[in-house]
């Protein structure tokens, strides 16, 4: 019996690395840290670069056809969060996103609840508790959401939901 139990817990180990898992890295950000002025607003208060930050990821299923970035804040005080940045119909074969990025042919970058598209950094108000920024890499399983740049973060997360094969997060913090 142990003989079994160890054979089979080897054929786990020998078999677990060709499932590969889909990661997000940033040069810009790290998990749980706190985000630079580079990735801060410049209004409602704020004065930041309001920078989008590098973003790369690997492991990318095999199935994606697109995939999409988003940053939600879901401890703004509004009652349901606030997308600060909706990217999406980014070909599958990219691989990265620079500092401030141009986005790729075909990208679209919808509405956030700054009420413009584009990155829109952290801006919490002043006095809470530091707030959870969200930068999230999903993969699709269709090559484009056919909606446009006027969607609103909630519609386009309602797509994703409907779509998205794999996800991977990276979670900072931004107080003031």
């Amino acid at each position: 019996m142990k003989l079994l139990t160890i054979l089979t817990l080897f054929c786990f180990v020998s078999i677990a690395p060709a499932f590969a898992q889909m990661s997000l890295q940033s040069t810009d950000i790290k998990e749980g840290q706190k985000l630079s002025n580079a990735q801060v607003f410049n209004g409602f208060g704020c004065v930041g670069d309001n920078k989008s930050p590098q973003l790369s990821w690997e492991g990318v299923p095999e199935g994606a056809k697109s995939l999409a970035v988003t940053l939600y804040d879901p401890d703004a005080p509004t009652g349901s969060g606030w997308w600060h940045w909706v990217v999406f119909n980014i070909p599958a074969n990219v691989k990265s996103l620079d500092s401030d990025a141009s986005m790729p042919n075909g990208a679209i970058e919808s509405r956030t609840d700054f009420g413009s598209t584009g990155f829109g950094g952290a801006c919490p108000p002043e006095g809470n508790a530091p707030h959870n920024y969200i930068f999230t890499l999903h993969a699709l399983d269709v090559e484009k959401l056919d909606i446009d740049e006027n969607a609103s973060g909630a519609m386009v997360g309602y797509f994703l939901n409907a779509h998205s094969i794999e996800k991977a997060s990276i979670t900072a913090k931004y107080g003031r």
